[in-house]
């Protein structure tokens, strides 16, 4: 048992199966340094129990009685915000894009329920409680306008602010690219479908994407997204070829990089700090196999998986974008890429979204 030094986490649980709440109490009471301080059954009770307990989280499954976890996300998150982990049944195809919506909409990740059988899964759930729980959501909505900010990189503030002009530069030479690698982790479901949404199926880059996300969920996540875009949206396989307009995404438990014939190598090399996939394996083949013809991006997300990898892009001559902390959900990988010098513009998502519309005019 792990002892924090500072306040318990003070918990909200919420779903609508009694036995369901009985073991996530006692699941969360045996951590140590975590508190029940209330249950509920509905969507009605999350949204009515946040605003009396004001809890540090509160966890809710997507599938209830009256009102399900997607309606009742976004009120928490307009009417009193609080980080939200989502606890499902990664198997229901139909609830599996509520939960992606309710991620879009706040919530910060979804995971699957745990088994008595299975010791790890209960583990996962309380650290991803643990993780989450003093993500400071309050700051992320509700938010209009990114605050600039001098991260002291070449040539004084980050490149990438304003408006972005027709005859871009970045545009112009992000278009000369012949792939772009995606990392993102918390928020970032939500983030790759404003990312994607405006593109069209003719789109002139593929895209490869590392998205940490609970082992069951990327399938869920690939369907929804396919439904938010025009792009087709896939599971990376063994041997796969690079199309323009094409997502390709790291499958679960597998690095995902591509190799010397530019095909799809899925490898089960050792995890980076425990993640399998980890965007440092990406961003370091795009740099291997394209130099300055390849481009990354780093999402919301916590930790700092992709900043190592998105550093040798860099050095290789690749061109590198960090999402600002104004629009992140977690600003924690794209301040270690920032921080380990590896980025090139630093922006909001509404302007990663601009720029890749415009490549497509040029």
């Amino acid at each position: 048992m792990v002892i924090r030094n500072h306040s318990p986490i003070r918990i909200l649980v919420i779903d609508d199966s009694p036995t369901i709440r009985e073991l996530f109490t006692a699941l969360f009471q045996e951590a140590g340094d975590i508190v029940v301080v209330g249950t509920g059954a509905t969507g009605e009770d999350a949204v009515r129990l946040t605003k009396l307990l004001k809890p540090d989280l509160v966890s809710m499954d997507i599938r209830m009685p009256l009102m399900n976890g997607l309606e009742a996300t976004r009120r928490i998150m307009s009417e009193c915000p609080v980080p939200i982990v989502l606890i499902s049944t990664e198997a229901e195809k139909t609830h599996l894009n509520y939960a992606f919506q309710a991620l879009q909409a706040g919530a910060l990740t979804v995971i699957g329920k745990p088994s008595l059988s299975d010791p790890a899964s209960a583990d996962k759930v309380i650290q991803t409680i643990r993780a989450m729980a003093r993500v400071p959501v309050i700051r992320h909505w509700n938010r209009k306008e990114p605050e600039k900010m001098d991260w002291g990189l070449a040539g004084g503030s980050p490149k990438g602010w304003g408006d972005l002009p027709d005859k871009n530069p970045i545009a112009q030479r992000l278009r000369e690219a012949s792939v772009l690698g995606v990392a993102s982790s918390t928020g970032g479901p939500g983030a790759l479908a404003s990312l994607f949404q405006k593109l069209p199926s003719g789109f002139p880059l593929p895209v490869l994407v590392v998205q940490h996300i609970s082992f069951g969920f990327t399938a869920g996540l690939v369907d929804w997204l396919g439904t938010q875009t025009k792009l087709s949206v896939e599971i990376a396989a063994q041997g796969g070829r690079l199309k323009p307009g094409t997502v390709l995404f790291a499958p679960d438990d597998f690095h995902f990089q591509i190799g010397e014939s530019r095909q799809v190598e899925l490898t089960k090399a050792p995890r980076f700090k425990g993640l399998r996939p980890s965007a440092n394996y990406l961003f370091e083949s795009l740099a291997r196999q394209f130099g300055s013809r390849a481009a990354g991006m780093v999402l919301t997300g916590m930790g700092d998986d992709g900043a190592q990898g998105l550093k040798l892009l860099h050095q290789a001559g690749g061109l590198t974008f960090a999402q600002d902390e104004a629009s992140s959900v977690v600003f924690g990988m794209p301040r270690e890429a920032v921080l380990q010098e590896a980025v090139d513009h630093v922006m909001s998502l509404d302007q990663l979204s601009s720029l890749l519309e415009k490549i497509q005019q040029l």
